[in-house]
């Protein structure tokens, strides 16, 4: 009975929102009082569980159009994983990752490395900002604060901060934090890193096969408060396979990690302390992802937090205006809103602040905001079973390759 009247809540909830969205229509209320009115055009069940809309709010700037998912987590046919290109330092369209994985529905996610002026010669890898887990996965811990690329963090955030689902199967916002140690016959090593495109200042961090080809020379680069920094030349780089250190070199390299091994990169102290390290040696390296909910994320995703508490979080910028992507959670955990605005010519964005107020209009109770700009994609499911199509447009003209994507899976 619990159970039936939680799917009735749920599904009243998604109802909910588009009776917001509707509020400005002809013959309808507007969506509040004092703030700017939406209208909804269009609204299609794309699977079992998913729905998607359209809607357009008036600002005194101009017009803003955006496009919504709203994912009931409640049904046991539809989830949410992580989509990304099968490397963290690679980039595919969200349209790419989607119909890779089958997703029905999807939003572009994390921030990422998407330039490497500051350092010539230095490639720029792709990876994001923050932590990833797919399908309970750990892939990646968060770079520096002072590495990332993406807006200004309001006050209390860090590239720690995750949008994720638990094996519970409900949404919430969270903060992964790494904790690792490199085993040698002498003792234990911090491991500060684990398949990021930053190092922490004096630190040691992990790349495993899931980093894939790119190099990672970008690693040594930057400090902890400033990422255009010079890179370190005090560096090393050893490489584990099954146990014992088969390689040490003074450099990070490049090209792919083997099965059965993993490559530590050091800088500073960090690189210091593996030099002291011998060809044949054993060593072993354990790590993992600690969150602060009570259940192991299955899915995770970084980006910042922009409502708490069913409020915009304070401190949110209230000056720059770019097209924006955010995921936002229903009080209870079991309903998701995935937002894309629209980047099309004549129409306006939003500032953070006014992304933040939007989500908690339509109910969040947490919200995220995800990387934006010509990154911001929505797809869905084409209803031909052709695959999927881009639904909003994106402000570059064509789809930006990103990071990775919040994918959304039907069974029905």
């Amino acid at each position: 009975m619990k159970q039936r009247f939680g799917r009735v809540r749920a599904v009243l909830t998604v109802l909910a929102v588009w009776g917001v969205l509707a509020g400005g229509m002809a013959g309808g209320a507007p969506a509040t009082a004092a703030g700017p009115s939406l209208r909804r055009s269009g609204a299609l069940s794309v699977a079992p569980g998913v729905a998607y809309g359209e809607f357009r709010m008036t600002v005194p700037r101009g017009v803003v159009h955006g496009h919504l998912l709203t994912v009931d987590l409640g049904d046991p046919r539809v989830s949410v994983d992580l989509l990304y290109p099968g490397a963290v330092g690679a980039r595919a369209p969200v349209s790419r990752l989607a119909a890779a994985r089958g997703a029905v529905a999807a939003v572009n996610g994390d921030f990422f490395h998407i330039t490497e002026t500051q350092h010539p010669g230095v490639e720029a890898t792709g990876a994001p900002d923050g932590p990833a887990v797919v399908s309970g996965r750990q892939l990646k811990a968060a770079v520096p604060d002072g590495q990332r690329f993406g807006p200004v963090l309001p006050p209390g955030a860090s590239t720690e901060d995750v949008l994720g689902v638990g094996y519970d199967r409900r949404a919430r916002l969270d903060r992964l934090t790494l904790r690792g140690v490199v085993l040698t016959p002498e003792g234990g090593l911090p491991l500060r890193g684990l398949n990021q495109y930053a190092l922490p200042e004096d630190g040691i961090g992990a790349y495993t096969p899931q980093w894939g080809p790119a190099s990672r020379e970008r690693a040594v680069c930057g400090t902890d408060i400033e990422r255009a920094a010079p890179c370190s030349t005090d560096t090393a780089e050893v490489t584990v396979r099954y146990g014992r250190v088969t390689a040490i070199e003074d450099d990070p390299g490049a090209g792919g990690v083997a099965a059965g091994s993993v490559v530590l990169v050091g800088r500073e102290e960090g690189a210091r302390q593996l030099r002291k390290l011998h060809l044949g040696e054993p060593l072993r390296v354990g790590y993992r992802l600690a969150g602060e909910g009570p259940v192991p994320l299955r899915f995770a995703v970084g980006g910042f937090p922009i409502v708490r508490d069913a409020r915009p979080v304070a401190g949110l910028d209230t000056v720059a205006v770019a097209v924006r992507t955010a995921v936002g959670i229903a009080p209870g955990g079991r309903v998701l809103y995935l937002l894309a605005l629209d980047g099309a010519r004549g129409q306006t964005g939003l500032t953070v602040s006014e992304l933040g107020d939007l989500m908690a209009q339509l109910g969040s109770e947490e919200a995220m905001n995800l990387d934006g700009g010509g990154s911001s994609t929505l797809v869905t499911d084409d209803g031909t079973g052709d695959g999927v199509v881009v639904r909003n447009h994106p402000s570059g003209g064509a789809e930006r390759p990103v990071a990775n994507g919040v994918g959304i899976f039907s069974l029905g």
